[in-house]
């Protein structure tokens, strides 16, 4: 072993036969009440309460900065509110003005559509699942998806490509939030060749993008959230079941208990395409109503 470490013989034995120094010792002793403390309390103490703790029982007055080292050396640490990842921030190659103004009322198929990415967890495993769609304003039906288990270019291009092939020949106002994706100068030009008109949420504006983060909400309360997933190929299953299922399957108020997919069909094949007006909403009409009879008894006032 000495040979190996590249130590004298000598030096072992001085090393075995020392008497340890009063420092060592007393971190021996708190090593072992932060395993203790660890174990009691459910690993749910982080170096900060760890110190609180130790000292509040104990009457002591250790650092925070001794007890972080020995938590490191022990491999210790809380399992609630870890330390997030660091992203880096990157500037988007293209933007675009938020063209459709949450209009999100289409008088005709291929008119408008809207497009976003969400996630899936599965149970056990560290990695997610991907879902890119496409949705059509004026039926509401997706377009198209693709999904995948990794959110980058190749998803979103490949679900752009399979709108087009479904749809050729179409020219819609493209939606999407300003995702490293959408604002690629790659995806401008697909846009661009395909002669459509790109639109993009304001920051921080996810209402920008309302019917897609509506339907991320129906799927997975009417679907993911019923059902716990342990592999990826059952919930990839699951979710092309619900889209064909809500396409073809799930009637809808607004279209007069019709299918988007009925909908959509009949517009398609038809000269008189009829309208689907969105219903409005009282409580943001009133909300708006409340707030300009505020402004008028401020500017009275």
């Amino acid at each position: 072993m000495c040979k190996v470490l590249e130590i004298s013989r000598a030096s072992y034995y001085k090393w075995l036969t020392r008497n340890p120094t009063k420092e060592e010792i007393i971190n021996e002793e708190l090593a072992q009440i932060i395993i203790e403390y660890d174990e009691i309390f459910n690993h749910i103490l982080g170096y900060r309460r760890m110190t609180q703790w130790i000292n509040h029982f104990n009457h002591t007055t250790y650092s925070e900065n001794r007890i972080k080292r020995l938590m490191k050396l022990l491999g210790i640490k809380s399992v609630i509110r870890q330390k997030k990842k660091k992203y880096i921030k990157t500037t988007p190659e293209v933007t675009a003005d938020n063209i459709l103004k949450r209009d999100f009322y289409a008088s005709a198929p291929n008119e408008k559509w809207a497009t976003d990415i969400t996630e899936f967890k599965i149970i056990g495993l560290s990695y997610k699942l991907y879902l890119s769609a496409v949705i059509d304003l004026y039926d509401r039906s997706i377009v198209s998806y693709v999904v995948g288990t990794r959110n980058n270019n190749k998803l979103v291009f490949d679900t752009f490509d399979k709108a087009i092939k479904a749809n050729p020949g179409a020219k819609p106002i493209y939606h999407s939030d300003r995702g490293f994706q959408y604002t690629s100068k790659v995806f401008k030009s697909k846009l661009e060749e395909n002669e459509m008109i790109q639109s993009m949420s304001r920051t921080g504006h996810c209402i920008d993008n309302g019917p897609t983060e509506g339907f991320w909400g129906i799927i997975k309360s009417e679907m993911y959230y019923l059902t716990k997933f342990y592999d990826i190929e059952t919930l990839k299953k699951a979710i092309e079941d619900y889209i064909n299922f809500y396409n073809n399957e799930r009637l809808q108020n607004r279209y007069h208990n019709q299918t988007p997919i009925e909908v959509r069909t009949k517009a398609l094949n038809s000269q008189t395409i009829e309208q689907y007006p969105i219903p409005k909403n009282k409580r943001i009409q009133d909300y708006y109503y409340n707030l300009e009879m505020k402004k008028q008894t401020h500017i009275h006032a």
